[in-house]
């Protein structure tokens, strides 16, 4: 052993301490690669993010030749520093314990820590290189890796656990694909992180949210006068109309005004001609998810549903309109609307009492409750449990709201006041 050159020894101290670090880095950024981004890489033709995705998809091999290497280095180096001090000192026992402390501290530094943190800041980049190296070291020593996992593979039987597969362990969750795409919005336009978002809160949405309260559907009662009804039909701004006889809730059907161009340009139109272009009425229950809803419209070739309570009594209308607004947001259309929701000078907005409270949350940022009334109009009469006089104010979830107009049992225009943010 005397022999050997201190210089030889110190050298192949070195080199080991080298590989030790290669293997190190090689396990964090393997392990800390992201995989949806190395396929999508290896789709392109990137043979090295194919050979590190296909690595990945046996992670107990992966990690059975990386830590088989790194454990026998570790061990050499061990040895190499005895061997040094042995040479500098001789069989003095506080210098083998100092050797063994050194050693500790240089695979720390040089072989764990510092790897590791390089390997987890850059592991997309090191990940498809680390590819080209690891794949053929499998290769090769895939028996012994096969043989190490085998008894690892039996100690876990023994011990009754099992590990899940890796298409299991990988599978994202509704909110971890939402921090996702949260995460991503460097590489992704305002727009489209705003659909995909709204995307995964279509099952948390039912038709009682987004549909047109009863109080405001606009619809055609075949009791009315035919002048009347033609006058409502010339000036209306949609296309298909719920038709009742003497009370919504007894709908005959939906109109949908092209039927009726012939009998219009021909001028014989009456009620008769007006029953027959009717097509049959379609009723959903209020709790549905829209996305439940999205499909039934689809599988049932709708676009109109009327929404009903457990009593069926109308409750309003929702339209395939209304579903593809809540995902992409509202269009720009020739229909009259209400002022636009927002805070004017003096932190103020006047609101009419049929807006959603959803659209209120999102619009003015507000917290009011979702879990009883949809519209204004409900939970203000829910607080009251009244119909209130105009100029009566009340506070809801920290909101101050002054009732501005009633009519007609109902709360027409209110006015909300912007909270004042609470010092911290």
């Amino acid at each position: 052993m005397e022999d050997i050159p201190l210089s030889a020894l110190a050298g192949a101290l070195l080199l080991l301490l080298v590989l030790s670090g290669f293997f190190s880095l090689s396990e964090t950024a393997m392990m800390a690669a992201n995989r949806y981004r190395l396929r999508a890489l290896a789709k392109t033709g990137h043979r090295g993010a194919q050979m590190a995705a296909d690595l990945l998809a046996k992670t107990d091999r992966l990690l059975g030749v990386i830590l088989l290497f790194n454990n026998l280095i570790n061990a050499a180096a061990a040895t190499l520093v005895s061997l040094i001090a042995i040479h500098l000192f001789g069989d003095e026992k506080w210098a083998l314990g100092i050797g063994t402390l050194l050693v500790t501290f240089l695979i720390l530094v040089f072989s764990e820590i510092t790897p590791k943190v390089i390997g987890a800041r850059s592991a997309d980049r090191l990940a498809p290189l680390l590819g080209f190296i690891l794949t053929p070291l499998l290769r090769v020593f895939s028996g012994v890796v096969n043989f190490v996992n085998l008894f690892v593979s039996a100690l876990l039987w023994l011990l009754r656990l099992k590990g899940p597969a890796d298409n299991e362990v990988h599978r994202l969750s509704p909110d971890e694909l939402r921090s996702l795409v949260l995460e991503a919005s460097h590489f992704i336009p305002q727009k489209h992180r705003s659909i995909l978002l709204n995307l995964f809160e279509l099952e948390d949405i039912t038709a009682e949210d987004v549909m047109t309260p009863r109080g405001t559907i606009e619809a055609i009662d075949l009791q009315a006068p035919l002048d009347e009804i033609k006058a409502q039909i010339s000036t209306s701004y949609h296309t298909r109309l719920p038709v009742f006889d003497g009370d919504l809730d007894n709908v005959v059907g939906i109109l949908h005004q092209r039927r009726l161009l012939a009998a219009i340009v021909s001028g014989e139109l009456d009620k008769e001609t007006l029953r027959e272009r009717l097509a049959k009425p379609y009723f959903v229950p209020g709790a549905t998810p829209i996305y439940s809803q999205l499909q039934f419209f689809q599988e049932n070739q709708q676009r109109v549903a009327l929404v009903v309570d457990e009593y069926g009594e109308v409750e309003g209308l929702v339209t395939l309109e209304d579903i593809i607004e809540e995902i992409v947001g509202k269009f720009t259309t020739s229909t009259p609307s209400a002022s636009e929701l927002a805070w004017d000078s003096e932190d103020t907005a006047l609101v009419e009492g049929h807006r959603s409270l959803r659209e209120l949350n999102r619009k003015l940022g507000l917290n009011l409750p979702l879990e009883g009334p949809k519209t204004l109009n409900g939970l203000i009469l829910e607080h009251f449990e009244d119909i209130p006089e105009g100029g009566m104010g009340i506070r809801i979830a920290g909101v101050p709201i002054e009732v501005v107009q009633t009519q007609d049992r109902m709360v027409r225009t209110a006015r909300l006041f912007k909270p004042k943010a609470e010092n911290p």
